[in-house]
């Protein structure tokens, strides 16, 4: 029999919060809020908690988990998954974190021109003593444009595109969709894959029209989120990567939904 050098005790006695794989590539399959089901590729990253007294953990038993659930991880699945890793790493605490590019067809907003936007998107989840914790996140470019340079300019005002990351726990789950027209609506404009030039007029005008600072963003989106009663805790940062200056700005509020009866 081959010596199984991770189930050796370790005498430190300092437990690891986190051990297992990172940076794996897995197919998923994403439910879309019109009913069909999206393939993509995420990055996982799979882990426990390694109690003290063990020297290390079995790696191949979180990709043995992830395989025993077929070539595709689907959100429904999360929480077996997590079980299933914590009963085969004799662990109190199981965690799951994927990220994956998520494509919706955006139409333009005076020709109708079809396109393709990504967003990434982030599913976070931690099993612990038969306790789910689940968070989605949605990375969402917007362009902005600054209030003070149009105020204090005669022609023309700056702005750059950047992005909104909404991180959210909610009572039921929260389509993608919905965390994404949530941000957008919040900036100076939406973004666009394809634009012809009476779009281009439009968006930039639009723009124009509705300049907001990163701190207009973030308290934007904040207060669309504590109006919606579905959204129990909501995290919400803003980076504009800055077209005249060598730095981003940045504004990030982070608070849990009031109760409501």
């Amino acid at each position: 029999m081959l010596k199984d050098t991770q189930s050796e005790r370790d005498t430190r006695r300092l437990p690891i919060d986190r051990a297992g794989v990172k940076g794996l590539r897995y197919p998923v399959q994403v439910l879309d809020k019109g009913g069909s089901t999206q393939s993509t590729v995420a990055t996982v990253q799979l882990t426990v908690d390694l109690p003290h007294h063990f020297k290390g953990t079995h790696m191949s038993r979180f990709i043995e988990v992830l395989a025993a659930h077929g070539p595709v991880i689907h959100v429904e699945n999360i929480r077996d998954i997590l079980e299933q890793t914590a009963k085969r790493l004799q662990s109190s605490c199981a965690h799951l974190d994927i990220e994956f590019p998520f494509f919706l067809e955006k139409r333009a907003p005076v020709t109708g021109a079809p396109g393709l936007v990504d967003y990434t998107v982030r599913f976070s989840a931690t099993l612990e003593k038969g306790k789910l914790d689940f968070t989605a996140t949605a990375v969402v470019p917007v362009t902005t444009l600054c209030p003070c340079s149009k105020a204090i300019s005669s022609a023309g005002a700056h702005n750059q595109r950047g992005h909104v990351t909404l991180s959210v726990r909610t009572r039921k789950p929260m389509w993608i969709e919905d965390m994404v027209r949530l941000a957008e609506d919040s900036a100076s404009s939406e973004l666009y894959s394809l634009l012809k030039r009476p779009d281009e007029k439009h968006v930039t005008e639009r723009a124009y029209a509705n300049p907001v600072f990163v701190e207009d963003l973030v308290r934007a989106v904040a207060q669309r989120c504590a109006r919606d009663r579905n959204i129990l805790w909501y995290r919400v940062e803003a980076e504009n990567f800055e077209s005249i200056h060598n730095h981003n700005a940045y504004a990030l509020i982070e608070k849990k939904a009031k109760r409501r009866g």
